[in-house]
């Protein structure tokens, strides 16, 4: 297998905010793009700030160089005057706070939610959304909450603004590269993912530390100027990075604990 190339992501202007998915913890919402398209949006503003946006940009394009089926990222800029008219006081204020850039997924218009109880997985492709999620810590992969769509008859992967939780503490960010992953029990499709091991190699061989760095270069700067720490956004940006070439490579730590708590559930 052949890593898919990692690119810069595109910027688009917000135009119009259509309206909220209240079904997020963190009110994104649908909006429109001086591109014509529309977005899911995700706002710097909201619940934990840019760590969630970090998470999402990481884990999606992480997701894309392996293979997997990832709306496509891009920066949404928000400019000051955005969200002015907008009646509700609890969503302008929303808008106000999140001035700038920020992120959204490209609208998959008619996709419906994976539901495991009704729709397939093969198990190749379970695996490597299991291994995906383990790797990136994402606790969001549940029978309660899927964070899976089904678009045109293909399997797409959404919301990994959970993922690195490592990040909201921001301390002993090597134990926890090296850990295993024990939320892994309450993956959605854990049961099908028989073919881990296979998948581990190959996924280890895509991502080189030349791919990862490029990853953790897409992230903008005034994302990681945080408040409370000393640290620059070039150390932050290391740390990231370092996380994920530690993770990467103690893969066989959080792999057998995917594998003893599937044995469990079979």
């Amino acid at each position: 297998m052949k890593p898919m190339k990692t690119s810069q992501l595109r910027t688009v202007t917000v135009t119009r905010y259509i309206t909220p998915l209240r079904e997020g913890g963190s009110l994104p919402a649908l909006a429109e793009a001086n591109d014509g398209f529309k977005y899911v949006l995700k706002f710097r503003g909201a619940g934990h700030g840019v760590k969630a946006l970090i998470a999402e940009l990481l884990g999606g394009e992480i997701a894309r160089v392996l293979g997997l089926r990832v709306p496509e990222l891009v920066f949404a800029h928000l400019d000051e005057a955005f969200g002015r008219t907008e009646g509700d006081e609890e969503i302008q204020d929303l808008l106000q706070f999140s001035k700038g850039l920020n992120l959204a997924m490209h609208f998959l218009s008619g996709a419906l939610t994976y539901d495991a109880a009704v729709n397939d997985c093969d198990e190749l492709l379970a695996s490597k959304i299991v291994w995906l999620d383990a790797y990136i810590t994402n606790v969001d992969r549940t029978f309660r909450n899927t964070n899976m769509l089904l678009w045109h008859k293909e399997l797409w992967l959404i919301d990994h603004g959970a993922s690195f939780y490592f990040h909201h503490s921001w301390s002993n960010y090597e134990q926890h590269a090296k850990s295993s992953f024990t939320f892994i029990k309450d993956h959605v499709l854990l049961p099908k993912a028989t073919k881990l091991q296979e998948v581990n190699q190959s996924f280890k061989m895509l991502l080189t530390d030349e791919v990862l760095q490029n990853i953790v270069n897409l992230l903008p700067v005034d994302w990681l100027s945080w408040e409370g720490t000393e640290q620059t956004p070039e150390e932050i940006r290391k740390i990231y990075l370092r996380f994920l070439t530690l993770r990467r490579d103690n893969s066989a730590n959080f792999i057998k604990q995917a594998q003893d708590a599937r044995e469990t559930l079979i």
